[in-house]
C-alpha cells in the first residue's frame, strides 16, 4: 500500500521544496506566510520553483489571512494569481471560500474553479471552519472541477478528527479525494494511513524536516 501513498509537502520557500522533493514529496502545496494558515507566494517563488521542480505543484491561492469570506476586489485579486498559475504551468490551485455564516459559498467557489480549469482545484482547510463539515462536503459536490479536499476533519489533528475525516471519505465518493493533514508527520505516517481511508497525505513534515 505504502507505494500508492501521495506525500503533499507544505512548503513556503524554494529551498524547502527543492529539500521536499529530494526526501520523497510525490507533490508539494506552495505557500507564503504559513504563520497565518499560507497566502499566495510571489511571482519570483513560483518562478523559481517551477523552473526547479520535477514533482506536481499545488499552489495556494489566499490573498490574506483571517477568514475566508472574500469581497468582490478579493475575487479578482485570486484569479489574477490563478492566471499567473496557468502562464506558469502548474499543477493545481488550492483555495476555500465561506460565506458569512461559515458555509461553503457555492457560487463563488463555482465561479473561481471554473475560472481555474483545466488546473486541478483543491478545497482547502477552510471546510474546517464550517458549521457541518457533511454538509459541506455534499455542497461541494455541487461544484464540477474539485479535485481534492484538505481537511483535518475539524480538529487541531488528523488522529482527533479520523472519525470525521472518514465520513467525509464516504461522503465525497467518487466525487473527488480526500487529501488528509493536521500534524501527519514521517513519524506517525504509518499508523495514520492504517486509520484514514485515503491514499492522500498532507503536512509540513510530511517527508521529514524541511528547515
Amino acid at each position: 500500500m505504502i507505494d500508492k501513498i501521495v506525500l503533499e509537502a507544505c512548503v513556503e520557500s524554494f529551498q524547502e521544496a527543492l529539500k521536499a522533493e529530494s526526501l520523497g514529496a510525490n507533490r508539494i502545496e506552495l505557500c507564503a506566510e504559513l504563520n497565518v494558515g499560507g497566502t499566495t507566494p510571489s511571482y519570483a517563488l513560483l518562478q523559481s520553483v517551477m523552473k526547479e521542480l520535477n514533482i506536481p505543484v499545488m499552489v495556494m491561492i489566499r490573498p490574506r489571512g483571517g477568514n475566508f469570506v472574500y469581497d468582490t476586489m478579493e475575487l479578482k485579486t485570486m484569479k489574477q494569481s490563478i492566471a499567473i498559475c496557468k502562464s506558469l504551468g502548474v499543477t493545481g490551485v488550492v483555495f476555500g471560500l465561506l460565506d458569512e455564516q461559515n458555509n461553503i459559498d457555492v457560487e463563488k467557489t463555482k465561479n473561481l474553479t471554473e475560472y481555474a480549469a483545466p488546473l486541478e482545484v483543491t478545497f482547502h482547510k477552510a471546510i474546517d471552519e464550517t458549521n457541518d463539515i457533511r454538509k459541506a462536503v455534499m455542497d461541494l459536490k455541487q461544484v464540477k472541477g474539485i479535485t481534492r479536499i484538505l481537511t483535518s476533519g475539524g480538529k487541531q489533528t488528523a488522529l482527533e478528527g479520523a472519525d470525521q475525516i472518514n465520513e467525509m471519505i464516504r461522503t465525497a465518493g467518487d466525487f473527488c479525494k480526500v487529501l488528509a493533514a493536521g500534524r501527519i508527520t514521517n513519524k506517525n505516517l504509518d499508523k495514520m494511513s492504517e486509520i484514514l481511508h485515503t491514499d492522500e497525505f498532507h503536512g509540513r513534515k510530511i517527508v521529514g524536516v524541511l528547515n
